[in-house]
């Protein structure tokens, strides 16, 4: 058994800022135009998106 561990890292390749919104769809396997307009959407509705934006990119290593 064979099993890879994945790990939340920041993306490299696709990024706007940071890379969090990048590395959290690649960690999630989901698109991350997706990824951005939740974050977009949690920054409108409250100010939660931000906060976790920013402890995400404080937190999460760069990506390789």
């Amino acid at each position: 058994m064979d099993q890879e561990v994945k790990k939340l890292t920041r993306s490299r390749v696709d990024r706007k800022i940071a890379g969090v919104c990048g590395g959290l769809a690649e960690y999630l396997n989901v698109d991350p135009t997706v990824v951005r307009i939740l974050f977009l959407i949690a920054l409108i509705c409250g100010s939660f998106g931000f906060w976790i934006y920013l402890i995400v990119w404080i937190c999460a290593p760069e990506g390789q």
